[in-house]
């Protein structure tokens, strides 16, 4: 007996032929990005930014401890000087309190000083490339009557302006966390944690608050940046033309960088303490309303001297500080854009 099977049922049955067409398919490709982002990391921008990050880090991470005894002598707050001030925060706050608001100095610098200093070497760059095309060029030229005058950046210092556009561009970006810092360090029992801080700052006085002083900070920074940057450029050139070698070695860093850092700390030290009175001056319920009233009281309170109390101890802090970041900043570079062994 034969068992006959609808024709519609055998065609089912039956495999995919070779010629049969083929189902329905959608593929994604996901594009190849590691290279154009390894190319990415590799720019001398990134090298330099994450260069400037990490030695900022690594040179907070170290002097932290002078950091704190520093803030204090400046805003007037214990003893008035270094040693009475290290022996306070010890019998007070133990061994931590030298590192009191470290934490936020941290994610403070960080950022801080990666625009910093990527801002200071890219303004550079672009300011010697303007006056190189301008001398080809000979610069722009007005007639006025029987008057011809030329324009001419050569008299500019392609260094003292990368400078000042390093301290305004890295004070706008991240003076909250300097304001933050400052609170935490001063007033650990008002304000004992960031979250705290935050929370309370901005309930006393909303986002202005966190840029109280910003006025005197960028006027106190423009003279500090811009002579600091100036020396260290001007001191590793005048070097090595008298050893007649191309660049600095390690020690040699070290010492011109504190050397750099001394001379723009002693400069501009009267307008970082008026900054700091005006940052800090809220907590002790007499806040000068301005620079002008903050150089005032200090003098009124303590003399023309009170200008410069805590000078030693910001000249403790900055001269090692400026020298080690230097250091850092020069190894991170070597190994970040010249050697290549991470990126």
């Amino acid at each position: 007996m034969a068992l006959v099977v609808p024709k519609e049922l055998d065609e089912l049955e039956k495999p995919f032929s070779l010629h049969s067409p083929k189902p329905f398919e959608i593929r994604f490709q996901v594009p190849d990005l590691r290279v154009p982002i390894r190319d990415f990391l590799r720019t001398r921008e990134v090298g330099e930014f994450l260069s400037g990050a990490l030695a900022g880090a690594m040179t907070k991470a170290v002097l932290a401890p002078l950091e704190t005894i520093r803030t204090r002598m400046v805003v007037g707050v214990g003893s008035k000087n270094i040693t009475g001030s290290f022996i306070e925060i010890i019998e007070q706050q133990g061994w931590q309190g030298l590192w009191a608001g470290n934490g936020i100095n941290m994610l403070r610098i960080i950022p801080t000083q990666a625009i910093e200093l990527g801002t200071f070497e890219c303004v550079k760059r672009t300011m010697t490339s303007a006056q190189e095309k301008w001398k080809q060029i000979e610069g722009p030229k007005f007639q006025i009557g029987h008057v011809n005058v030329n324009f001419s950046l050569s008299w500019v210092s392609p260094v003292a302006v990368a400078g000042a556009a390093a301290g305004i561009v890295s004070t706008l970006a991240c003076h909250p966390l300097e304001v933050l810092k400052d609170r935490l360090t001063v007033s650990p029992d008002i304000y004992p944690s960031l979250s705290i801080a935050i929370s309370k700052i901005y309930k006393d006085g909303g986002v202005g608050a966190f840029y109280a002083g910003l006025s005197p900070t960028l006027v106190g920074m423009l003279p500090y940046s811009t002579c600091y940057y100036f020396m260290y450029e001007k001191l590793k050139k005048s070097y090595c033309q008298s050893k007649k070698k191309k660049s600095l070695n390690r020690p040699e860093m070290l010492v011109v960088g504190a050397l750099a850092g001394f001379t723009a700390s002693t400069i501009s030290f009267p307008l970082e303490v008026a900054r700091k009175r005006l940052m800090v001056g809220a907590l002790q319920g007499k806040c000068p309303p301005n620079m002008v009233a903050a150089f005032a009281e200090v003098i009124r309170d303590e003399g023309l001297m009170g200008l410069y109390r805590g000078w030693g101890a910001s000249c403790l802090k900055v001269m090692p500080a400026s020298g080690i970041t230097w250091t850092f900043y020069e190894a991170w570079k070597d190994i970040l854009l010249v050697e290549k062994r991470i990126l």
